[in-house]
């Protein structure tokens, strides 16, 4: 062996020697594109265990992996890392995805670049590619990219070294109405998103010190020649090590039309408060303290709106009955909401009137309140007395009428009166619930005490008993209270019916 092969061997192995424990992959070529060698972290990078398995020349290579470029095109054979170092080409920082064809799950991501070793006479020898697995930061980046575009909030970034803009959004072009060619490469002077900043030369210097930019107000320039209004601000990171801002924006427009819209709303509801002429009343959920009553509730109570504002409902003690006041707020912390409750209602002047109250939660300025209307019902209940009274007159004698008419009148009578008294038909004695049932039928106590062969004086405690239980102070209310639940609905006639 010569002393220059022998040189040249040696100076291999100590090579080799050197590279083998390094973190780099690295794979020797001979000029024939043949793959001498490779260490263990290249093998490792490419998923197997001996040499030979990566092929035997750069051709056979090429079978066994498919590359990719970082934008899913496919790397053509003659582009591999391996075909152009194997053409004696020096290159650098090449990305790309390699995946076994044999088992496509599996893919790394490799930065590369190559080497030309020479001779002492300068001719190339050996043939170098170096790698490094930058998988786990393509896939940190990889799901930043993904972040970036589905994030629905505008947002561009821009590169300190030249203030130029590598990264638009979906949101962004959205908003302004951008193309993205028109916002990636452009620079800041091109687009400038602190041009109107509310603070501009602070947002400037931050920028140009790769600061934070605090949020600010801001006029964005649209492509069409108008402007928007936006929250703007800026935050620094490191993308492919390099110093970048990313700026985020707020579009301004929604909350704006939202703000006309609020208080628009607050506008007519004010007007149909002050000019409604129902009697309405304002107060906080939590302490009941009154923020504001209209025109009409004062005129109902006969008192100024100073004598009103900031007390409490229980400290004006307009509901007359404490109870039903208590109820009132009760049902409505409960349940939001009431429909007409009858209250008795107290003026300043002492006098009393009848009202029928529905509540209701709503919001204002964001916080829980209760809206009170107030109905004025006294004369409706003037009336309805006077029918009662009247129903209540011609019923004495419930014999004079037919079935059909008795319940009519029952109904009329009932239709405003509180709840039926909560006594039940199986409180009744088996014997007073006869008795029941032939008043029902119209008989008189001496008939009724022929039908059941009792004792005149007997029949007559019965149907004082029958009375009492079911406070009732006559035989038509007794008829009526049967009726009303249904009771002795057969074929029985009240007396002198056919």
């Amino acid at each position: 062996m010569s002393q220059d092969v022998l040189t040249t061997e040696t100076n291999r192995r100590q090579l080799q020697q050197i590279i083998a424990g390094l973190s780099e992959g690295v794979i020797l070529l001979e000029l024939d594109q043949t793959i001498i060698w490779a260490n263990d972290a290249a093998l490792a990078m490419h998923g197997v265990s001996r040499l030979g398995e990566l092929g035997a020349n750069a051709r056979e290579y090429a079978k066994r992996f498919a590359l990719r470029y970082r934008n899913n095109h496919p790397v053509a054979t003659e582009n591999y890392p391996i075909s152009r170092v194997a053409r004696g080409e020096m290159f650098s920082d090449v990305l790309v995805e390699l995946t076994p064809v044999e088992n496509e799950e599996r893919t790394w991501v490799h930065s590369v670049r190559s080497m030309v070793l020479a001779d002492h006479a300068g001719e190339p020898e050996s043939l170098v590619l170096i790698m490094n697995d930058v998988t786990e930061w393509a896939s940190a980046e990889q799901r930043f990219e993904k972040t970036f575009n589905a994030n629905p909030a505008p947002a561009v970034i821009c590169r300190l070294s030249d203030l130029r803009f590598i990264k638009v959004n979906q949101g962004f072009l959205e908003m302004t109405g951008y193309a993205r060619d028109q916002v990636i490469g452009a620079s800041t002077y091109e687009l400038d998103v602190l041009e109107r900043a509310e603070n501009k030369d602070l947002a400037k210097q931050r920028l140009r010190d790769g600061a934070t930019i605090p949020q600010m107000q801001a006029e964005l320039q649209l492509p069409d020649g108008g402007s928007k209004q936006v929250i703007v601000a800026g935050q620094p990171l490191e993308l492919n090590d390099e110093d970048c801002m990313l700026f985020s924006f707020v579009d301004m427009e929604l909350r704006h039309k939202a703000e006309i819209a609020l208080r628009q709303s607050e506008e007519r509801f004010a007007k149909a408060f002050r000019l409604t002429p129902v009697p309405i009343l304002v107060c906080s959920a939590d302490d009941q303290v009154v923020m504001d009553v209209n025109e009409a509730f004062l005129d109902t109570l006969a008192c100024p709106s100073e004598e009103v504002l900031g007390k409490t409902v229980a400290q004006l003690g307009f509901i007359d009955d404490a109870g039903t006041r208590t109820r009132l707020f009760a049902a409505l912390e409960k349940t939001g909401r009431v429909d007409r409750v009858d209250v008795r209602v107290l003026r300043k002047d002492a006098g009393l009137i009848d009202c029928a109250v529905s509540a209701d939660t709503v919001n204002i300025q964001d916080g829980t309140c209760y809206l009170l209307v107030l109905m004025d019902i006294t004369e409706r209940k003037r009336t309805e007395l006077e029918l009662v009274s009247a129903i209540e007159e011609v019923m004495k004698d419930a014999s004079w009428f037919s079935r059909t008419l008795i319940e009519k009148l029952a109904n009329v009578k009932n239709v405003n009166l509180p709840q039926l008294p909560s006594v039940s038909f199986t409180d009744l004695t088996a014997r007073e619930r006869d008795v029941l049932g032939l008043i029902c039928e119209g008989l008189a106590d001496k008939e009724i005490a022929a039908r059941l062969k009792l004792a005149p004086n007997t029949v007559r405690n019965h149907v004082s008993t029958v009375y009492s239980k079911l406070d009732v102070h006559s035989r038509s209310e007794a008829i009526v209270w049967a009726r009303e639940r249904g009771l002795f609905s057969s074929e029985r006639r009240p007396k002198g019916q056919r």
